[in-house]
This record gives C-alpha cells, structure tokens and sequence, in this order.
C-alpha cells in the first residue's frame, strides 16, 4: 500500500513555472487580439461609425471580464449538470481557489486557465460586433453582451470543453474554438441582423472601408496574437503538440491569404489589401479547431479551401439580402464550419489524439462527430441569439433611428468623431504663419 501511494505521489502532476509562464504569455496573447479586433473593424467601416465599431469591441473586456468572474467560469468549467452546464461555487467570483490549486491534471494553476479562456470569452462577442456596423445602440449592444455570454457562449464552451459536456463526451476534436468561438459567433451574427435589418442604404451606397492601413495593422494584430490563441490551447509545452499547432497557425493562415487573393485576382481582376488581411483571418479561424490534428501538409489543404469557400462566401449577403456589414458570417461562420469539418478528413492520428480522419484510414466516424458538433452550435446560437435580439428590439429598441444612422453614430452615441481636422489648415492663424511662397521668398533674397 505504501509503495502504491508513493507511485500515485510521483505521477501527481506538479505546478511548472516554465508551463505557467507560457501560458500568461498566451493569455496576453489573446488579449491583444480584441483591440487588434476593434482595428480591423474599425478601419472597415466608413469613418462616420469607426468610433463605435472600435467601443463594440472594447467594451467586451469590460463586460464579460467582471461577468467570467462573478460567475462565468463557474457555468463554463464547473463541475458538469446534465452535461450542458457546470457549477461550482468555488469559481464564484474565483474566490475558493488557491493560489497554487492546480488545473486538474496539467501543471498550471487554476489562475492561469480561468484568465486564458476568460480572454476567449471576451473576444467571441466582439467578433459578432462586425455583422451590425453602423446601426446598433451601443446600450443595446452592451446589454446584448451581458444576456449572450450567459446564455449562449458560457453554456457552449462546457458542450466543447468543460469535463462532462456533451460534445466532448462525444469525442468533437475543436483544440481552440471553431465552434465554441467562430461557429458561435457568426451564427450569433446571423440570427442578430436577420431580426434588426439591414443598414441604410445597403446594395445602394458605396459602403468602403474608410482605413485600409487600420484594417492591415488590426489583422496584423489578430495574426500575432493567435499564436497564442492556438499554440497555448494546450496548456502547456512539454510533449510538442503545441509547436505544432504554433507552426500549423502560420501555414494555414499563409495559404488562405495567397488561396483568396488568387481567387480574387481571377474572379475581380485585382489583388486587393482587403482581400489579403481577410484570406488571413479565414486561415486561422480554420485552422482553429484543426491545428492539432493536422500535419503542416494538411495545414496548408485547410487554409487553401477555407481561403477560396470564405472568398465565395462573403458575396451570399447581396444574393440572399443579408446585411452582415464586415462578413463575420462569411469569414467566421464558414470559416469555423469548414476547418471543424475539415478535421474529419485530415486528422493524422499522430498529433493531439490517435483519432484518423477519412484521408487517413479513419473512415467517416469523425467527421460524422464533427458534423453533429458543428450543426447543434450553429442551430443553438442562431436561434438563441436572434430570440435574445428580437426581446431586446421590442423592449429597449436594439437600433438607432435613421436619422443617426445617415448622419453617423459615432457623435451621437458616443459624442466624439474619429479624426479631428480643424487643426489641419484653412484658416486665418494657420494662413498667418504658413511659409512665404517661393516668388515671396525671391524677392526677400533680392532686397
């Protein structure tokens, strides 16, 4: 008995400074990706409504950071209920934690996974922000916030990976997010703007984006960050997987940036800055759920295809009369769907788990499990999110009047503009002490 209690205390993981240093480093990782968010989005939008679109994504951290503690965690990764919620009243307000209690069966704090997935939780209700540009009441938004991660991402994170929860009972391979962030998020943002409209002027006006440089620094952010995102959903560094997830995000998001201008180039005759930093984020929202089952080789197959389907995807809106304003259904949604459905064809067996995918001996079982993961997220966000807009329309009115909308939402919401040019020129003190002009200057030098 001894001699079995002596193994049992060998074999105990032990808390790893080097593992808990790597993941506060990916933990402010994944931070940075919501302001790099708010830039992307930001530069998109015309410059009326820049300022609100960078504030929808802002506020997150302020909102779902207070509502992870106070209890989101404990819904999230609490013991399971049924298996489709957790509680534990420890993680109420992460107030019965110790400061050395480990995760169980890693060798990081509890600390240190609460705050990593609580800046996936900050993060997935700003993607949705970018499908309602130009239209939405910031209070409406905000308190769209606080009833969509109760409800809907709290509940779905446990389905994915809290201990219990159905969908990982099931054995759904999703090693970051595709359907607990991208899938969620976009059919979010789908059941949202099928129930508050479209914008003023939508397939009438031009609609472009008023910062191409802002749009290519906030994906160059998003890009940095996902290593993050990504390499440090395992939870530490000890076996390898994690590198090769690290170098699976870089080569996904390579193919997908080059497999969308490339079909941009043949379908519009021109390879566009836009084009570049969208292919890019449809690379690493697919290999989300995939860069852990993957080879590099079929890194680069999941980036390509979700490159050109994204590029395909984002022009539905006009055919079917959608308004998603910054294409988060056409990026994030079909991005998620096809780099989860991807893993059923190109999971090696050799990287996170022996489970195969079609392509490598492993038949049709897992995709058909990432099939019934992908379809339950997107049906539950979709109709949880569009009943959640649809209460908030008829009560406290989800949209600002049109009057707003044309004039621009950014003073009226938010009592500020974007760029302040008065400064800039045009007037008496500024011509006062403009430089002579060159024939001024001559006749000075003559004299």
């Amino acid at each position: 008995m001894a001699s079995a209690i002596t193994t049992l205390a060998a074999d105990a993981p032990t808390l790893s400074a080097a593992n808990t240093g790597f993941m506060l480093i990916c933990s402010a990782l994944v931070m940075l990706m919501t302001p790099g968010l708010a830039f992307f989005y930001g530069g998109m939008v015309r410059v009326k409504s820049s300022l609100n679109m960078l504030m929808m994504s802002f506020i997150s951290l302020g909102i779902v950071t207070i509502l992870w503690v106070l209890y989101g965690f404990s819904l999230a990764f609490g013991t399971d209920s049924g298996s489709l919620i957790g509680w534990n009243s420890d993680y109420v307000g992460l107030s019965g934690i110790g400061i050395t209690e480990l995760w169980d069966g890693y060798t990081i704090p509890v600390y240190v996974f609460a705050v990593f997935q609580l800046m996936f939780a900050v993060i997935t209700p700003a993607l949705i922000s970018g499908a309602l540009a130009d239209r939405v009441k910031f209070s409406a938004w905000a308190l769209f916030t606080v009833l969509w991660v109760t409800v809907v991402y709290f509940p779905v994170a446990h389905w994915v990976w809290g201990a219990g929860g159905w969908l990982f009972e099931l054995g759904v391979i999703d090693f970051a997010g595709g359907t607990a962030v991208h899938i969620n998020a976009g059919a979010a943002a789908l059941g949202v703007i099928l129930v508050i409209g479209k914008r003023v002027g939508f397939k009438k006006d031009p609609m472009r984006p008023h910062s191409l440089p802002l749009v290519m620094l906030g994906a160059g952010l998003l890009w940095f960050g996902w290593f993050g995102f990504n390499a440090g959903s395992w939870l530490g560094n000890d076996d390898g997987v994690g590198a090769v997830m690290f170098v699976n995000t870089q080569v996904a998001t390579a193919a997908a940036m080059l497999a969308w201008l490339g079909y941009e180039k043949l379908r519009h005759g021109s390879f566009t800055t836009l084009g570049a930093a969208s292919g890019a984020v449809a690379g690493l929202v697919a290999i989300t759920p995939a860069g852990g089952a993957v080879s590099p080789l079929g890194a680069i197959a999941v980036g390509a295809i979700a490159g050109v389907l994204c590029a395909m995807a984002v022009g539905l809106k006009y055919k079917f009369g959608y308004d998603d304003s910054l294409d988060v259904v056409g990026v994030h949604l079909v991005g998620g769907v096809a780099g989860s459905l991807l893993v059923g064809f190109f999971a090696t067996g050799g990287v996170q788990s022996d489970v195969a995918g079609l392509f490598y001996g492993g038949g049709l079982e897992q995709l058909g499990k990432q099939a019934i993961g992908v379809f339950s997220v997107l049906a539950y966000s979709l109709v949880a999110s569009a009943l959640l807009a649809f209460l908030l329309d008829k009560t406290i009115g989800m949209r600002v009047s049109e009057d707003v909308e044309v004039a621009g939402i950014d003073q009226v919401e938010h009592a500020e503009t974007a760029y302040d040019f008065s400064g800039a020129g045009g007037g008496a003190a500024s011509r006062s002490t403009a430089a002579p002009t060159p024939s001024a200057a001559s006749k000075k030098v003559d004299a």
